[in-house]
Formats: structure tokens, sequence, C-alpha cells
């Protein structure tokens, strides 16, 4: 398969999907390899930010694009922080302020309440006018913890605790983690809309 453009300057997320795309033979290369910059994420929604993404990708790179739009929906707080999920704590904030501000908002919340779902969307596009991009949705339930646990990952994975595996998200094995996950879920997903879509086209 010719070389695919991730559209995404999170580094968490290049590695993570460079990684679960490997194994499906496609030749993965990160929008930093060409220079393109960010673009304004201006969407409501995970699939209208994933497509403004991929478009923007293809349109400079002249590649077919992938795009991710993925983020924490928690009940307690009415779905939020959603499509803000990056940018939480501000436009500029880190993991760990994000981390922060979630526990902050969930501080006199029980345990029992404390219900959330990453939700993750992967849209393919083969060039930038592309009329039917491939829309695939992963959802991960878990719950939020009351402190963070573990060491891998990036993002809320410190918080999401696992009810049926008995850990955090960070504390999941990497090989684990990419079949369980919210990302996984979606790119099974697309690795096999796009096996059918190559070989309808022969």
């Amino acid at each position: 398969m010719s070389t695919i453009v991730l559209a995404t300057g999170n580094q968490g997320k290049v590695k993570e999907l460079a990684s679960l795309l490997a194994e499906h033979h496609i030749d993965i290369k990160p929008q930093s390899d060409f220079d393109v910059p960010d673009v304004a994420e201006t969407g409501t929604t995970f699939v209208e930010n994933a497509i403004i993404k991929a478009r923007h990708a293809a349109k400079i790179t002249g590649l077919p694009a992938i795009a991710d739009d993925s983020g924490l929906e928690v009940d307690a707080l009415s779905g939020a922080p959603g499509v803000y999920s990056a940018r939480f704590a501000g436009a500029n904030a880190s993991d760990q302020d994000n981390n922060d501000k979630l526990l902050a908002e969930l501080a006199d919340i029980p345990q029992a309440n404390r219900t959330a779902r990453f939700h993750c969307v992967l849209v393919y596009i083969r060039h930038e006018n592309d009329p039917t991009p491939i829309i695939c949705h992963g959802v991960w339930q878990g719950r939020i913890l009351t402190a963070p646990k573990g060491e891998q990952g990036f993002g809320y994975d410190p918080l999401f605790w696992l009810e049926q595996q008995q850990m955090s998200s960070a504390e999941l094995p990497r090989e684990l983690k990419n079949r369980l996950s919210h990302r996984g879920q979606a790119l099974k997903l697309l690795a096999a809309e796009l096996a059918t879509a190559k070989q309808n086209n022969g």
C-alpha cells in the first residue's frame, strides 16, 4: 500500500498509531515529516475534527491521510472534556494540567458516579476532496480514579481505571492496551475497511 500521512502532531498518538498500523503493513508517516502545520480544530464533534485534520494533511502532502480525533467523556461532567480533552485546562495545557483539572472537577463525586469512556474517531481520506471518507469509531469504558496510577501511556491514561483488568490504562502492557483501547478498536475497524477497499479496487 502507498504511504499514508498521519495527521497529528501528538507524539503519543504518532507512536501508538504507527505501532498499530505497522501490524497491517501500512507505511505510515507522521505529518511532521512533511512540515504540515497544525490546523484549527473548529468542529464540535470528534468526526468533524478528524475530517478537518485529514483534509488539511492530504491537501498539503498530496497523499492519502489518516486523522484521529479522540477524547474523554465523563458522565458526571455532562460529557466534558469531550472534544476539548487535549486543552481541557487551557490552550497550551500539559497532560499534568489536564489531569489536575479533571481531578479537581471530580473532587466531590463518589466512585460509583465517576463513569467515563474514551472515544476515538479515525478518518481515512484518499485525497483532499474525497467525498466518501472512511470513518471508524472505537469506545473504551472505564472510571476516573481519585489519584493517578501507572507510568505508561499519555493523556488521561493514569486516571482511567479498567474494572475488568483491575488496573489503570497507564499500567497496561502496550500490546494489551493496543488491543483493548478505543484507538485499537477504531484501528481494527479501519484496517478491515482498508483491506476491503483494496480488494474492491483490485
